[in-house]
């Protein structure tokens, strides 16, 4: 009987105590008001690339894939880059999550955008915009907890993200938005 009473006592015991639970989400060490915290690691040689480096400059984030409807804004893109390469920095970051658009290993998606498009912007490994193994940077762009103006969710391929010159968050654009479109280039030049 006292072994019974024993136990009984020890599960109320643990049923009242509160231990508390562990969210990674909520713990994180990284700054909700800016990107500079992150990194990616680089396609073409797979470095780490630490976003502090590009302080200074609006960054535009865009999710990409090879075989999609939109991979032609890949072109416009680099144009982009090109143009505005004293106070804009572009980085790809090709993702499979999406009708399996970009099926590719890092180094064919390097070579396809790089031969077939010019690509001379950054350009990320292959990862996750969405669920539960979306990359870091993505959490970051994607929750309001995070970047302090806005959650949304990647829709698509080419679904484009605006970062000010001190790593705050500015706007999102559609993935069918080209970005050529007057909309993003005046948000460029603000």
């Amino acid at each position: 009987m006292s072994l019974l009473v024993l136990i009984s006592a020890c599960e109320k015991e643990s049923a009242s105590t509160s231990y508390p639970t562990k969210n990674p989400m909520t713990e994180t060490i990284y700054s909700p008001n800016e990107i500079y915290h992150y990194s990616y690691k680089s396609i073409d040689d797979g470095k780490e690339v630490k976003l502090s480096t590009y302080r200074g400059k609006k960054i535009m984030f865009v999710n990409t894939a090879s075989l999609c409807g939109n991979t032609p804004q890949y072109a416009k893109l680099q144009s982009l880059y090109s143009n505005y390469s004293n106070k804009l920095v572009i980085v790809g970051f090709p993702c499979n999550q999406f009708s399996s658009q970009e099926p590719s290993a890092d180094s064919s998606i390097y070579t396809f955008c790089t031969s077939r498009y010019g690509v001379t912007f950054p350009l990320s490994t292959k990862i996750d915009v969405m669920g539960t193994k979306r990359d870091s940077v993505y959490v970051w762009l994607t929750e309001k907890s995070f970047n302090g103006v806005a959650s949304t969710t990647v829709a698509w391929n080419f679904q484009k993200y605006l970062i000010d010159t001190n790593g705050k968050y500015i706007q999102m654009f559609p993935n069918d938005m080209q970005p050529d479109d007057p909309i993003i280039i005046a948000a460029i030049n603000k």
